[in-house]
């Protein structure tokens, strides 16, 4: 039998944004089980809850200060408990991020760690002297601005952090610390959880030598926020430890039934395609992993064919994640409207896409709306590194606004106070009480009912047929129930030449004449057929 996540369709939840119930302005865990019909009726297989433990949420939860509690913000373990067996009931899985790889400040083991270089936690965190003239111990970057090292005067050493200042980054090279991540693991997995979206899940390990890194050897991505582009990060994270600490938390997960484990590769390009490979090769490993490959600005048929068969030949065993947005990133219609005939063409082209590939499909709240980037003010900014950066970086506080229910509601439905970003009329167009019977909506929930209906899609082998820009074409199975996927990446019609017998199957935006199939701008095909199908450019 199958692993239930192997075709699945996960749904992610950011927590904040997704239903105030208590009217705070603020999402909470209860206001998520009221509108879990919404994910089940979408046709989702599971959600993927943003952090909900106890935090100070100065980096919006992933600045975790207590593992074994529910913030506050949200709620309480009995509401969490009663979120699982709703989701249970609606036939939903239901896995939580875990940010292992570093902490808040906050965080009692941190407190401890930071009074002196004795303590029963003094290793639990990484700590190093200055160096002689009292700069930090290496070069490496901080993805939110300046050095990944903060001095501490209490102990008068640095310690690291790869993001906020108040992250300090676990020592996993202290067995002490793996043992008491995995323990608040189990905690999770003994309530019922059904596995975990891992953060960061290649930075756990750094450099005990703490080597600095070398120069870029490729053409560095340099951005207000993060200079890690200017530098091969090969020394602060991707270390081969992480491998033997991946297969600590499978060991644990296989203990349980029906588990999976998704990790993110916080890596861009052929390298985090390469890495994905590596982190879920066999089967003692990651159950599957993403990376931010197809989360980028990048839209042509080359890009998309690299990430997909980077993967087939990086990890012939492992298993694939893939998506178009999350919390940390513009939302695809936006960030790729250079190339929309219209908003509603790139979401139904973008989700026509996705259903299409091989492996778990990951779907951000919202984008089964054809949800917008929402533009944000300075006043109105909540993200670190957009407050900082300000007008170089917009942030992400775009992609986090809430979701939008009812358009004549107050705050859209979301809360009946204000909310913690605002709630704008682009957005309020997009509510779910104004998508019709042939809007957005009903084609997310058509593709991927779709999808599930049709074994190749679900699990046939992918086969990439050599089409010119902007045609990306591929064939998913074979013989009988073989199913080839055409999709235009331009605003231009294009034309492809059939050579064999096919038609037109599921939703599409194309006409079939014959052998010839005509794709309007963002047009797309899934094309039936018997026996073998040649493509060609008209």
């Amino acid at each position: 039998m199958q692993e239930w996540w192997r075709d699945a369709v996960v749904y992610q939840v950011y927590p904040r944004s997704y239903q105030d119930d208590n009217g705070d302005g603020v999402g909470d865990l209860n206001g998520i089980t009221r509108r879990l019909p919404h994910i089940a009726e979408l046709g989702a297989d599971c959600i993927w809850l943003s952090p909900v433990f106890q935090s100070p949420q100065a980096d919006m939860g992933y600045d975790v200060s207590d593992y074994l509690t529910i913030d506050a913000l949200f709620g309480d373990l009995d509401d969490f408990d009663r979120l699982i067996a709703t989701a249970h009931d609606l036939g939903l899985k239901v896995i939580v991020d875990q940010v292992l790889s570093h902490t808040s400040d906050k965080h009692e083991w941190f407190a401890q760690s930071r009074t002196n270089r004795a303590n029963d936690k003094a290793d639990w965190y990484v700590w190093a002297d200055p160096k002689p003239d009292g700069s930090p111990p290496t070069n490496w970057h901080s993805h939110f601005g300046g050095p990944a090292w903060e001095f501490d005067p209490q102990r008068g050493q640095y310690y690291l952090h790869n993001f906020l200042a108040s992250q300090p980054d676990l020592n996993f090279h202290n067995p002490d610390v793996i043992d008491a991540i995995l323990e608040t693991c189990r905690f999770w997995l003994d309530r019922g959880l059904d596995g975990f979206r891992l953060d960061t899940v290649n930075y756990y390990f750094h450099d005990q030598k703490l080597r600095s890194n070398p120069p870029a050897q490729s053409k560095p991505q340099v951005m207000a926020t993060d200079l890690y582009g200017m530098q091969d990060n090969i020394y602060n994270k991707t270390r081969p430890e992480n491998l033997g600490f991946l297969e600590r938390l499978r060991a644990l997960t296989d203990q349980y039934d029906d588990i999976m484990m998704v990790g993110e590769v916080g890596e861009m390009g052929r390298r985090s395609i390469q890495i994905m490979g590596e982190y879920t090769a066999g089967t003692t490993r990651l159950h599957m992993a993403y990376s931010f490959a197809m989360l980028g600005p990048d839209f042509s048929a080359e890009h998309f064919r690299n990430c997909i068969e980077g993967f087939q030949q990086g990890a012939p065993d492992g298993h694939p994640y893939w998506s178009f947005s999350n919390h940390d990133v513009a939302r695809q219609v936006s960030r790729w409207a250079d190339y929309a005939v219209s908003d509603d063409a790139m979401a139904r082209l973008t989700c026509a896409m996705l259903m299409s590939f091989e492996g778990t499909i990951g779907i951000y709240q919202g984008e089964e709306l054809g949800q917008l980037e929402t533009e944000m003010t300075f006043e109105e900014l909540t993200d670190p590194p957009a407050i900082r950066f300000w007008p170089a970086v917009k942030g992400r506080d775009g992609c986090r606004t809430p979701m939008v229910w009812e358009k004549n509601a107050p705050h859209g439905g979301f809360s009946e106070a204000k909310p913690w970003l605002p709630v704008k009329a682009p957005q309020l167009a997009r509510a779910v009480d104004q998508q019709s019977s042939d809007g957005i909506l009903a084609f997310y929930r058509e593709a991927i009912a779709f999808r599930k209906s049709v074994p190749a899609l679900r699990t046939g082998a992918t086969a990439f047929h050599d089409l010119p820009e902007p045609l990306l074409a591929f064939t998913r199975g074979a013989g009988e129930g073989a199913l080839t996927c055409v999709f235009n990446l331009s605003k231009t019609p294009q034309m492809v030449a059939l050579d064999g017998a096919a038609k037109l199957t599921g939703p599409h935006a194309a006409t079939l004449d014959g052998a010839t199939l005509a794709l309007p701008g963002n047009g797309f095909a899934y094309l039936s057929h018997g026996g073998a199908l040649a493509l060609s450019a008209d």
